[in-house]
């Protein structure tokens, strides 16, 4: 089994999708965890672990960091 290493964490669930699409695009395999203890019974969106091979945590970071500067505050999305 190969060791996974955190790489983010996303607020709920669709902004961990998107890191996770992300990543699959990249060429990276990655999970999903909880972030915190939820109650299963919450409705609303829990912050998750974003996870991946300790191999590739330096080109993950890397791919995350170029998300984020295409998603600066007050951008506007054609």
């Amino acid at each position: 089994m190969r060791s996974m290493v955190q790489v983010a964490v996303a607020g709920d669930v669709t902004e961990a999708e998107q890191l996770q699409e992300l990543l699959t695009a990249a060429g990276i395999d990655s999970q999903l965890e909880l972030a915190a203890e939820h109650d299963p019974e919450a409705t609303d969106d829990p912050p998750l672990k974003v996870l991946v091979p300790e191999a590739d945590v330096e080109a993950a970071r890397d791919a995350i960091e170029v998300f984020g500067e295409d998603e600066e505050p007050g951008a506007v999305s054609d």
